[in-house]
């Protein structure tokens, strides 16, 4: 059993919250959040322990799930991580580079669980591909947001983006060559749309474009790679797979077992048959599985499923994204 300690509890910290106490192998000790209307209502309504300040929860837990404002994430990670607690923390793990980089050298001295919440990578229609070989060449990702007064101080590249940058660099195994990008604040003083060109060593390209300030939700990302599409909603976890099969395959025009649709195409090569393919979808919970992955973290002493290197990789693609947007954002006079 993990004892656990929830650092803020607003929107999202509340939904955190939830999962928490879903989780068997977590027992909830209790939360802080500064705000006392918030701090009272969450403890009224989920019959929780409020503790009056991070150091008296600190005291009380094994670890602790920081879902506070970015600009606190380095201080509270810092302080438990000294503390010697198990950090989950939230993404973007940090403020900036430097902050993030000096919590990757703190989470190496430490010998801690030190987990960032990417949680696309836990997105059911994302998980459904976990069988199949990706080695995508090129990618095309849209990821709209209506606008929300909540957290405009933040770029749309780290409230949003971000969620993409970590995924790309999850498949594409290859560095980076070059980005370009562009973006406008619209609405805020920060970048509210943004789109970015990014090109591994490799070969494949990605491009990105996240918006907050659309009329229409939409989270899809298309990966194309040789005789293959896939597509993936993560908004609506839906996943299709369209390939060429083998010349010699003999697949019957319809496969219900499979959930495969199939029909001939002619090619310059010849007719080759195509495969369109839905693969199930897993009924999970994002984020109660990245949870739970990180309180099995700790109690089997293994690796957890998204690292501070690997956030801190993200975050620094990020803010090359954002230099590039800001290089290209005319001076007005």
């Amino acid at each position: 059993m993990v004892k656990i300690g929830l650092l803020g509890v607003g929107k999202l910290g509340k939904i955190h919250l939830t999962q928490l106490l879903a989780i068997p192998q977590a027992e909830v000790v209790g939360f802080y959040d500064p705000n006392e209307k918030v701090a009272e209502e969450v403890s009224q309504q989920f019959q929780v322990k409020r503790f009056p300040d991070v150091e008296s929860l600190l005291q009380a837990c094994d670890a602790v799930d920081i879902v506070t404002p970015t600009p606190s994430h380095f201080p509270l990670a810092e302080q438990a991580i000294r503390s010697g607690k198990h950090v989950f923390v939230e993404k973007p793990m940090c403020s900036n580079l430097s902050e993030a980089e000096a919590l990757v050298k703190l989470v190496s001295e430490a010998h801690l669980c030190f987990q960032v919440g990417h949680v696309e990578r836990f997105n059911p229609a994302f998980l459904a591909l976990q069988d199949y070989v990706l080695q995508p060449m090129f990618i095309e990702v849209h990821r709209l947001a209506q606008f929300q007064p909540r957290n405009t101080e933040t770029s749309v590249i780290l409230d949003l983006m971000i969620h993409d940058i970590d995924i790309l660099l999850h498949l594409v195994k290859s560095e980076v060559h070059r980005i370009s990008a562009s973006g406008v604040a619209v609405l805020s003083e920060s970048t509210d749309i943004a789109n970015a060109r990014i090109e591994f060593e490799n070969g494949c390209v990605a491009n990105l474009t996240s918006s907050r300030i659309s009329m229409k939700k939409m989270r899809k990302m298309r990966l194309f790679q040789k005789d293959a599409y896939i597509g993936i909603d993560f908004l609506n976890k839906k996943t299709e797979i369209i390939h060429l099969l083998p010349a010699d395959d003999t697949t019957p025009a319809i496969d219900n077992q499979a959930a495969m649709l199939s029909f001939d195409l002619d090619t310059p090569q010849g007719k080759r048959r195509v495969a369109v393919h839905y693969p199930s979808i897993p009924e999970v919970n994002a984020i109660r599985m990245e949870l739970q992955l990180f309180c099995d973290s700790i109690l089997q002493q293994k690796p957890v499923a998204v690292n501070a290197f690997e956030a801190f990789q993200a975050l620094k693609i990020a803010y090359q994204i954002l230099d590039k947007i800001q290089k290209n954002t005319p001076i007005m006079l």
